[in-house]
């Protein structure tokens, strides 16, 4: 089939290989517009749009996929079907209908549970067990459109947001190229999402990313994994931001008022609302991340004091 691949960032990169190395013909590559980063705010083009140019493959960027030139381009180029990852923007009808086979996405939980940007965050947070990725056809609906394939994947103990999505985003390159292959044989036909197991997934803020120390200690650790790396969990000290990297469990030690810092020879430690957490990396404001140890003999901890 010729295919116009939509999307941004690095987790959609493994699909537009695996898409590029397949037996279907990208014939243009839709990504956001370049954006500004580095000290000097340059404008930088995203990721896919990156292996798009070294592929040699058309790309576009409109601001908004229903601007009158993106459409008009899109009608000339006329592709069988838009197989989409991660683009973030919104496809309004006029660009839905215009590959026969409609716009496929790919989308890293499984649906309905998770609908919207961030599956992945949520479903860490949520404490799930199982997650996974579906690939569906787009309609007008947040997520809703009828689900053609699916894999599942294990949530492991320790995984943040970023281990899951490399996972899913490797595995999920092989279910969309088997989607468009399917598709193009006729062999698959997408089915309704059920009505029941509904759950949102919206953006997490960065207000979400504040750790609430007398929340229980299996909900902080599943915060900070889940925000990591984006937003980026945090707390305050001093008044200061203080980035948080994964913590560990440690029920074996003595209870810690929520917030309160513990510092040992095998540790910094702080209170939550049930056993305490022990700290990993942290990143001070203005600093780099470090071990937790080496700030806290930087900042020279009193007793007494605590993390807000």
């Amino acid at each position: 089939m010729r295919v116009v691949f939509a999307g941004t960032p690095d987790v959609a990169v493994p699909s537009l290989r695996a898409v590029l190395a397949s037996k279907h013909d990208v014939v243009a590559v839709l990504t956001r517009p370049d954006a500004p980063a580095g000290r000097g705010r340059k404008l930088i083009p995203s990721p896919v749009a990156e292996v798009a140019a070294e592929a040699g493959v058309e790309v576009l960027k409109p601001e908004r996929a229903r601007d009158p030139d993106f459409l008009a381009r899109l009608e000339e180029i006329a592709p069988d079907s838009a197989p989409v990852v991660a683009y973030g923007g919104l496809i309004p009808k006029a660009a839905l209908d215009v590959p026969k086979h409609g716009w496929i996405n790919l989308h890293f939980s499984l649906l309905p549970a998770w609908r919207g940007a961030a599956p992945v965050q949520h479903a860490i947070m949520a404490g799930d067990d199982i997650t996974g990725a579906c690939t569906f056809q787009i309609d007008e609906g947040l997520d809703t459109g009828p689900v053609y394939g699916r894999l599942t994947e294990t949530i492991r103990p320790t995984d943040t947001s970023g281990d899951l999505l490399v996972r899913l985003a490797d595995a999920g390159a092989k279910l969309l190229v088997a989607t468009l292959d399917g598709i193009e044989a006729g062999r698959l036909v997408a089915e309704p999402q059920s009505g029941d197991g509904v759950s949102m997934a919206p953006k997490l803020t960065v207000d979400d990313a504040r750790v609430a120390w007398a929340a229980p200690a299996m909900r902080v650790d599943r915060v900070v994994r889940a925000c990591t790396p984006a937003p980026g969990a945090w707390t305050t000290f001093r008044g200061e931001r203080l980035k948080l990297r994964p913590v560990r469990l440690d029920a074996s030690a003595h209870e810690l008022a929520p917030g309160l810092i513990d510092v040992s020879r095998d540790g910094v430690r702080v209170g939550t609302g049930s056993h305490p957490v022990l700290l990993g990396d942290v990143q001070p404001q203005g600093k780099r991340a470090m071990p937790a140890a080496d700030w806290a003999r930087g900042v020279r901890i009193e007793p007494g004091e605590r993390l807000e």
